[in-house]
């Protein structure tokens, strides 16, 4: 599953840096590309918008807005 995020707040790398590190203590993420102003953040489904948003705002960021795709690609 891939959750898409769009955070404000973030204006440099260290900002980038900062989301990474909240969302890697977040049990059941794959992986987590981070760029300024977004996320799209791969896991294993049982990952809840709120936990992804408490991460966030614990490193100083807001969501202001999300989407999911569900779809599950097969794994080799």
């Amino acid at each position: 599953m891939v959750t898409t995020l769009r955070i404000s707040g973030m204006s440099c790398a260290h900002c980038t840096r900062a989301v990474f590190t909240a969302l890697s203590g977040v049990p059941g993420i794959a992986r987590a590309d981070v760029k300024v102003g977004s996320a799209e953040i791969e896991h294993d489904g049982t990952v809840t918008l709120d936990a992804l948003k408490q991460a966030i705002e614990t490193a100083g960021y807001s969501v202001i807005d999300s989407s999911e795709n569900r779809r599950v690609l097969p794994q080799l």
